[in-house]
């Protein structure tokens, strides 16, 4: 158990709840931080809120480890960055090979202002849910990209932290086992119910693994995540 504490890069989502309970189980003290930028799926700051203020009822164990969350708005990055998740324009993959739902370096930007937070706060890990096991094709998710940040970070900020990805190597079936693993069938039915993923922001269609439009790019990935993690239970 660790005593200096981690910041949860905190979007409401899958990955950043699993990401969550993986740090409460680890750290006595456990803040979040979640960012608006504009993004087209801005329900997830709604649901994000009310995922972190179920956490305590659902799991009394790790109430005293949550501490305090933080949110900071970027909208310029939602401005400069015209994608289709802060646009209503069409996903689909760019002529860059890129899916047009990638922001140019939000990831990055989100790291450096967690780290601005954890500096103040004394806190020396930074928890953060990318994956590139079955990602959705963003260079920022990379380990090479993250590795790069914590050493940039560490170099301006003068000060060591240790950016934590648990998901970097686990593929979505992955998630849902681990979020069952930490907390069981109310951690997986939290994630189901309460926490958001679908880049559209639909929350009007409800599916066994969650709401969602089911089409676009998350919900899909989402969506065979849990088929296969369902198919594979005993």
């Amino acid at each position: 158990m660790s005593g200096d504490g981690a910041l949860v890069l905190f979007s409401g989502g899958q990955d950043s709840t699993v990401c969550l309970a993986w740090a409460l189980e680890r750290f006595q003290r456990v803040e979040t931080v979640g960012f608006s930028y504009d993004q087209r799926h801005s329900v997830e700051l709604t649901q994000r809120r009310i995922v972190r203020d179920s956490i305590p009822d659902i799991f009394p164990h790790w109430a005293d480890r949550l501490g305090s969350d933080h949110e900071i708005a970027l909208t310029e990055l939602g401005r400069i960055s015209e994608t289709a998740l802060t646009r209503s324009t069409e996903i689909a993959m760019t002529e860059a090979g890129l899916p047009s739902t990638f922001v140019p370096g939000r990831n990055l930007l989100f790291l450096v202002y967690a780290a601005a937070i954890a500096y103040r706060r004394g806190i020396g890990t930074l928890v953060a849910g990318m994956c590139e096991t079955d990602y959705s094709g963003y260079p920022d998710c990379r380990a090479d990209a993250i590795h790069a940040q914590q050493k940039a970070i560490a170099l301006g900020f003068d000060r060591e932290f240790a950016i934590e990805t648990p998901l970097m190597h686990v593929d979505k079936a992955g998630a849902w086992a681990m979020a069952d693993a930490l907390g069981g069938a109310p951690l997986v039915d939290l994630i189901r119910e309460d926490t958001h993923t679908c880049y559209l922001g639909d929350r009007t269609h409800r599916h066994d693994w969650g709401w969602g439009c089911g089409e676009c790019p998350a919900c899909r990935l989402r969506a065979r995540g849990w088929e296969t993690w369902k198919a594979g239970k005993p």
